[in-house]
């Protein structure tokens, strides 16, 4: 049983900082607390047991801090304020003690895992992230509705009990973080509940070390430029209204909605999956007539965040004013029935076409580029790129340098879409690190042959997609810089240089994906 001890992933191996002997099993803290068993250490040096309360006879998690005084101001505060927000998404916080060689905080004892150790086990689909984020946002409305920020949301401290009650615990009070920060968390936390990722929206743990909290979390897979993959491009089965909410709570651009909208928002998608009320269509949205008030979620300036709440108030509204105008009064006359008044509004919402899906985009051909070459040797197994199969696809010879022994400008995988799409974004899947590719892009085919694949690059080379990825530390590229405004249909992945494998240098192309409209 793990408990998180002030928002640090705990490590056995982390020695205590003490001024005295460690606290022993049976010892009773201020006359009411008995200490059972030892769980862990946080990486500050803080001890984590597992107690009783022995006057009211329930379990706590006792925090101890050596020593106490001014070094224990932050821990102590941070535990006073939390005292002071009741709310069932958030671990209960029942003391506080300041005994100069030592300060202790006496909280809700959770039966169950964090966050962190559960998604170890595999990335949790989307209905249960949904859940965990709706909780956690909760807590954070009821939190920051006091004026407090809880600055320390994180896998680690989002603990999930053996019942399924999600909690958040052991807030921090030293002024380094705001409100906004708590809510891109959440964006953080349902990235890392779909991928096993985490996007780092914030800085690592203060006072964190190798191998604990965040640091120890993989990081998520970034482009060229250092964006972050969105979870649909790490991991199938994304829904797309989860995907596009999370990637709208990472964008610093874009500024987020209160958190009381959010966990407003997230309470409306957790729906049980039985229900089947959710899609891949994405979440509602609710979009305002010309002089109208913007909804809470638009106000804020999410650009996909949904507002399901302002959707059923203007429901309510139109049926409250039907309802007027069936309970009497003239029908031509405007003022006793409101209904019946000419308008000039814009037609209904659901009269304009919704907002175009993001999906996995089906190729319908592929082929190996192979400009430089006579006897073609390496132009078969294309199709195994886009087969769904990440463990067969295509791969090179081996060469005896880097750039293709100095013989070959390079080579690729052209594929073709069988008509034009909007595309947001590609990811291919290659078999080692180290590789140096780009992704390019043109209007014309022609023959496979070495003729034709050099009329291919020729043209190409002049409409390249983002930036070119150098000796690249991973083995998914991801390349988002496509025009919104323009549509495309072939594209060509070209490799330029070869990673080290074995005796000499090549690569794989496992799987390419394709997302757009």
């Amino acid at each position: 049983m793990t408990q998180v001890g002030e928002g640090q992933d705990a490590d056995e191996t982390t020695p205590p900082v003490m001024t005295f002997g460690a606290p022993t099993a049976g010892e009773i803290l201020a006359e009411r607390y008995e200490l059972v068993e030892h769980i862990n250490n946080d990486s500050a040096g803080r001890l984590v047991w597992r107690g009783v309360d022995v006057v009211l006879r329930r379990p706590v998690a006792v925090v101890l801090r050596y020593p106490g005084g001014d070094s224990a101001t932050e821990m102590l505060q941070a535990a006073v304020a939390a005292s002071r927000v009741i709310h069932p998404n958030l671990v209960g916080v029942y003391d506080a003690i300041d005994e100069a060689e030592r300060a202790y905080v006496v909280r809700e004892w959770v039966d169950g895992q964090s966050l962190r150790e559960l998604v170890a086990d595999g990335p949790f689909d989307g209905g249960r992230a949904t859940a965990v984020g709706s909780s956690v946002a909760s807590a954070l409305a009821a939190v920051h509705a006091t004026g407090m920020v809880h600055g320390n949301v994180h896998p680690g401290t989002v603990m999930i009990s053996d019942d399924g009650r999600v909690v958040l615990a052991d807030a921090r009070t030293d002024g380094a973080d705001s409100q906004e920060s708590d809510i891109r968390a959440v964006g953080g936390l349902l990235y890392f509940a779909l991928t096993g990722y985490w996007p780092h929206t914030e800085a690592p743990l203060r006072g964190a070390t190798a191998g604990h909290g965040r640091a120890a979390i993989p990081d998520a897979m970034r482009d060229a430029a250092g964006a972050v993959a969105a979870p649909r491009q790490v991991r199938a089965g994304v829904p797309a209204y989860l995907d596009d909410l999370t990637m709208d709570l990472l964008d610093a651009e874009i500024a987020p909605p209160p958190s009381d909208v959010l966990a407003a928002e997230l309470a409306r998608l957790d729906v049980p999956a039985e229900d089947e009320y959710l899609d891949n269509s994405g979440p509602l949205r609710f979009a305002a007539e010309p002089g109208d008030e913007p909804s809470p979620l638009a106000a804020a300036g999410g650009r996909k965040v949904a507002v399901g709440i302002a959707g059923l108030l203007a429901v309510a509204l139109v049926g409250l004013l039907i309802g007027i105008s069936m309970l009497g009064g003239d029908d031509d006359d405007p003022q006793t029935n409101p209904v019946a008044a000419p308008t000039t509004s814009a037609p209904a919402s659901e009269d304009k076409p919704s907002a175009p899906v993001t999906r996995n985009l089906k190729i319908s051909d592929a082929r190996i580029i192979d400009p430089d070459s006579r006897d073609r040797a390496e132009v078969r197994d294309a199709e195994k790129v886009f087969d769904g199969d990440r463990d067969a696809g295509w791969s090179t010879q081996t060469y005896t340098r880097s750039n293709f022994g100095n013989i070959k400008r390079g080579m690729g995988v052209w594929i073709d879409l069988g008509t034009e799409h909007s595309i947001k974004s590609v990811q291919v899947n290659l078999s080692d690190t180290g590789a140096s590719a780009e992704l390019l892009t043109g209007t014309i085919d022609a023959p496979s042959s070495g003729t034709g694949d050099d009329q291919i690059l020729t043209a190409y080379l002049k409409n390249r997609i983002g930036q070119p990825f150098e000796e690249h530390d991973g083995t998914t590229m991801t390349f988002n810089g496509f025009d919104a405004d323009q549509k495309y249909r072939y594209l060509l992945f070209w490799i330029t240089d070869l990673p080290a494998s074995g005796n000499g240098y090549k690569i794989g192309v496992q799987e390419i994906t394709v997302q757009g409209s």
